[in-house]
């Protein structure tokens, strides 16, 4: 079933489909992000060239707090974007011009892989986040009618195994 979680304007949801795609969108604040859109159709070519290398992002102005709370101890410039009030400080710069978009579609693929088995549906987000795909997992799995987990037949799987292979 489509399933939906909302926090104020943010929202992340899952619809039915044989085709996964997944649909994001951020707004932030901050000149070096802004507005971005990203459209991805799940397979492993695609997933490889336009998802897999995308970093995680963060704040100069955050990393004490976190290092102090013991997070993100193995983040540097060579594996996260930082950014100041103003620029990107890693030197190379982005790996694709609307990598912070990107990295959100990598952080729902993991989320979601969390349910234990593929998700053959869309998923799409405003602004979403690790909490909003928590809930949105909780969602699914709250009622055995939200979902059904069907073994593919051999006529079908061809048309699968470029999205899980």
């Amino acid at each position: 079933k489509p399933i939906e979680v909302r926090d104020g304007e943010k929202f992340a949801r899952v619809t039915p489909s044989k085709i996964p795609t997944f649909r994001f969108t951020i707004n932030f604040d901050h000149a070096a992000i802004g507005r971005q859109e990203y459209h991805f159709v799940l397979g492993k070519k695609n997933y490889l060239n336009e998802i897999a290398r995308a970093r995680t992002f963060g704040f100069l102005r955050d990393v004490q707090m976190l290092r102090s709370r013991g997070l993100a101890l193995g983040g540097s410039l060579d594996n996260a974007v930082v950014m100041d009030e103003k620029k990107i400080l890693n030197p190379e710069g982005l790996r694709y011009e609307d990598e912070f978009v990107r990295h959100k579609i990598l952080d729902a693929l993991g989320d979601l892989a969390l349910l234990g088995a593929p998700v053959i549906g869309d998923y799409e987000s405003f602004a979403g986040s690790h909490h909003l795909n928590h809930l949105l997992t909780k969602a699914i799995l709250k009622d055995p009618s939200n979902y059904e987990i069907k073994t593919i037949a051999l006529e079908m799987e061809s048309g699968y195994e470029k999205v899980f292979a």
